[in-house]
């Protein structure tokens, strides 16, 4: 193994990161070759850099001026030269200090900077990378994202294990996931996989569900299991009823327990609107590490994205410093969230009043994006394809659920939308 994997092993393996992290994890280091000789001659090198390999012009990176043209209020470090591996520091700043306006549960919590991945993709699959051998327990509830058995089941040859993801009650399944924990906590160490609001559910906890969900993960660390906690927020702050959650799993278990490593992913991806931009960001927390721990795994994770993807792109972290800087920022986004929920309850108010598409049974939501139906006694992917002859594109989960994207949908749109959802539905229930 490399030394420098060897000295940041040596400062995690003083509490749970250093038992939590796999094998790869364990080997990667940051290396003190082109990209850090680079940063060291940028403070240092006043006369001449001859370090990165980037063409100058007139002190500055070439740019072609087809392409200032296109960026006219960026200079051309902010819009064509390589970003930092972990990110532009401003940005990860800023987006620090947003996290914690966002989750006052943070105040005060020790956790660290975020770093920068291209994508809530890259982001979890990073987290795998660093945290999941063959053979490890996944456990997630049993409504997710299709690309977790890619990341986890395929790519990293761990085992996910679901548990329904609603109690009889259409409660979110406490119970559930804490006879999960139980039977899956063998090894000493479990991955939990949170994503609220849900894909493809649409639903975030509400807040008592919240304090019941700290219990079941502090009493499995108090058995003496390490737990990786990682939260998928990719639709954070989409939250449309009064008594859900606003806060991100990350801020409960960040300060939870010393056997609880938690990991968040998020990103400008959907809580910015800017989906292309593919900025996203992992961040660290647990209870009672120290700076030197917190300082280690950025390392390690920097080293991650150094050996896959490189850098994201700095003309995206470009814009988004400028945007989070506005005076503007929060008055924008706050009315897109207003015609969000203004589709949110144009969907609620046409479920209220329907009277067909009774083989729809329609599973809780209050947040994110979506909403879906469980289909009772018909094929979800054949309705699926119906819908696919009328000119309408939905989504088939494991034959048994219908996703419906209402953000994607005007809400002068909608009510056409169910109508031939609920018309389709019957026509295959009747055998038609």
């Amino acid at each position: 193994m490399n030394p420098l994997a060897t000295e940041l092993n040596q400062v995690l393996d003083t509490c749970v990161a250093g038992r939590l992290l796999s094998d790869r994890g364990r080997r990667l280091y940051f290396p003190k070759g082109i990209v850090a000789q680079g940063a060291e001659a940028g403070k240092l090198a006043k006369r001449h850099n001859a370090t990165i390999g980037m063409a100058y012009e007139g002190g500055k990176p070439m740019i072609l001026p087809s392409v200032a043209a296109l960026t006219p209020g960026l200079d051309p470090v902010e819009s064509v030269s390589y970003a930092p591996v972990g990110g532009v520091d401003e940005l990860r700043q800023l987006w620090k200090e947003e996290m914690i306006r966002k989750n006052p549960s943070l105040r005060g919590v020790p956790i660290s900077l975020p770093v920068v991945a291209p994508g809530l993709t890259p982001g979890i699959s990073t987290a795998a990378e660093l945290y999941v051998n063959p053979g490890d327990v996944v456990i997630i509830p049993d409504l997710f994202w299709d690309n977790y058995e890619l990341i986890f089941t395929d790519r990293q040859q761990a085992k996910i294990v679901s548990f329904p993801f609603f109690d009889e009650a259409w409660n979110f399944n406490l119970a559930g996931l804490e006879e999960t924990i139980r039977k899956n906590s063998g090894s000493g160490k479990i991955v939990l996989l949170l994503n609220f609001p849900n894909n493809p559910a649409g639903y975030a906890p509400r807040k008592n569900e919240t304090a019941a969900l700290a219990k079941v993960v502090r009493d499995a660390a108090d058995r003496g299991v390490d737990i990786l906690a990682i939260a998928d927020d990719a639709y954070y702050g989409l939250f449309y009823e009064e008594g859900t959650e606003t806060e991100s799993v990350f801020a409960v278990f960040a300060n939870l327990h010393e056997r609880v490593l938690a990991v968040k992913v998020d990103g400008s991806t959907k809580e910015d609107f800017v989906w292309g931009f593919r900025v996203a960001f992992i961040t660290h927390g647990s209870k009672g590490m120290s700076p030197e721990v917190y300082t280690a795994l950025g390392t390690k994770t920097i080293s991650s994205l150094r050996a896959s993807v490189s850098n994201s792109s700095r003309l995206a972290q470009s814009i988004m410093i400028r945007v989070m800087k506005s005076p503007t920022y929060q008055a924008e986004k706050e009315r897109k969230f207003e015609i969000l929920r203004g589709r949110y309850a144009k969907v609620k108010e046409i479920l209220a009043h329907r009277k067909t598409g009774r083989a729809l049974k329609e599973i809780p939501f209050n947040s994110g994006y979506f909403m879906s139906f469980l289909c009772q006694g018909i094929s979800a992917d054949t309705l699926r394809r119906r819908l696919l002859d009328r000119g309408i594109g939905t989504i088939a989960l494991q034959d048994r659920l219908l996703r419906v994207a209402f953000s994607s949908i005007e809400v002068g749109g909608l009510d056409e939308l169910y109508r031939e959802i609920f018309q389709a539905a019957d026509e295959l229930s009747a055998g038609k």
